[in-house]
């Protein structure tokens, strides 16, 4: 697989299809602004354009290109909620924290759709999305999963067992599945390109290739990157897994880990709707998932694993292909065309980081997987923030962070034991 240039897309699927953005320059000279967000990713942008719509005026400097990270090549799968269950955040963190996160963990599936319509951003948004169990006691995780958003006022899954599951996947490998009719998936490249025209017509101002390189912390702050600087009362630090030693206040409570994703050549409309009949776009619930789904042109798309510490394998496809083959045996002799990487963001307890550093500097981040949503929230909750708005945003930032075990050293050796212990859990079905 060639190298894209530096600094460009990652050469995907997304980046072959996305629509035609331009180029937009580099920083050069000095400029003030309200707000200055470093990340024009889906954090970084749902932040900056809810904040223009309130009339604020913002710029965002972007390191490499709008979408570069994981918001321009992940899954692209709409999946409600965040990577740990609401009764694991009621144990750990009592029921008012339960409760006020029940009540947003659907929102950001809605600000999503707000935004398509809103901004006529051609994204192939498609419906549906389900969760399949591979185990009998997976199985029952999904029966549970259903009583426990019910418990939230959300009404819509549909469980599926033995050969029902059929009528959403072709697959022999699961017992059955949850079924979200409000999930869905869509290409997020486009999606994170749209938003950032949209934030253009409304006066946000992007720059790309622009690394802040250093924070000038003060009132206003100053943000220097390699050719200006910017000076801003505020600033949204929306980096991610991408963010890396510019803030440490933030750095060392979580850790980046890549997922690799392959999609096959052209399979034709007859043979993909043989795979999953309805299109809609899958997850398993093993610990390390496989995720998959159909494209507006009739590919498999599938990612799976997960490399602590973020660094690329060797050859994607020799990783993912079997994967594939393990779900789809009847896909043997199909090609893969696309294959790359991305890194995420993992906290320790799976939740997202919120707050706020120096009283100024407002971030979010860690959204551990599941963060399609979750940043398209987090860009709300910090313009709700600034405004005065702080008891949503506050329900994030209380929650504690604690740092992996083994310190920076340590912490890649000892969650690859933990994955390994819980993999074999997932293959035994205990």
């Amino acid at each position: 697989m060639p190298e894209q240039p530096a600094g460009e897309h990652v050469a995907s699927w997304y980046a072959a299809t996305a629509h035609p953005a331009p180029e937009r320059p580099a920083l050069v000279g000095e400029l003030d602004c309200d707000v200055c967000v470093v990340g024009a990713g889906f954090t970084g942008l749902s932040a900056a354009l809810h904040l223009a719509e309130r009339g604020l005026s913002v710029v965002v400097l972007e390191a490499a290109r709008v979408g570069f990270g994981a918001s321009g090549r992940n899954g692209g799968q709409i999946v409600n909620s965040y990577s740990r269950d609401m009764d694991v955040i009621e144990a750990k963190y009592g029921a008012e924290t339960a409760r006020a996160l029940g009540d947003m963990a659907f929102e950001g599936n809605r600000i999503i759709r707000e935004r398509i319509e809103q901004y006529a951003i051609d994204c192939d948004l498609a419906d549906g999305n389900l969760f399949a169990a591979c185990n009998r006691k997976q199985l029952a995780g999904l029966r549970e999963h259903q009583a426990l958003w019910e418990r939230y006022g959300y009404r819509e899954l549909e469980l599926l067992e033995g050969e029902a599951v059929k009528r959403e996947v072709n697959s022999d490998r699961y017992l059955g599945a949850l079924v979200d009719h409000g999930g869905g998936h869509l290409h997020p490249l486009n999606l994170v390109l749209g938003q950032a025209a949209a934030l253009e017509s409304l006066g946000g101002r992007i720059y790309e290739q622009s690394a802040v390189e250093e924070v000038i912390h003060g009132e206003p702050l100053t943000l220097r990157t390699a050719g200006g600087r910017v000076r801003a009362e505020r600033v949204v630090m929306a980096g991610n897994a991408y963010l890396r030693g510019v803030l440490p206040e933030i750095e060392g409570r979580s850790m980046p880990c890549g997922t690799q994703i392959i999609a096959t050549e052209p399979l034709g409309e007859a043979r993909a709707r043989a795979l999953i009949p309805l299109g809609k776009a899958v997850e398993d619930c093993n610990y390390l998932l496989d995720y998959y789904r159909l494209t507006r042109d009739n590919r498999l798309l599938y990612g799976g694993g997960v490399n602590y510490g973020g660094e690329d394998p060797a050859d994607i496809t020799a990783l993912i292909r079997p994967k594939m083959l393990a779900t789809f045996p009847q896909l043997a002799d199909v090609k893969v065309d696309h294959a790359w990487s991305g890194t995420f963001l993992m906290t320790l307890n799976r939740l997202p980081q919120f707050g706020v550093v120096n009283g100024n500097v407002y971030y979010a981040q860690g959204y551990s997987g599941h963060g399609v949503t979750c940043t398209h929230l987090a860009g709300k909750l910090i313009a709700e923030v600034m405004h005065g708005q702080g008891e949503r945003f506050d329900a994030f930032a209380g929650i504690p962070h604690l740092p992996f075990p083994g310190g920076r050293l340590l912490r890649v050796p000892l969650s690859a034991l933990g994955a390994w212990y819980y993999q074999a859990r997932d293959r035994l079905g205990i």
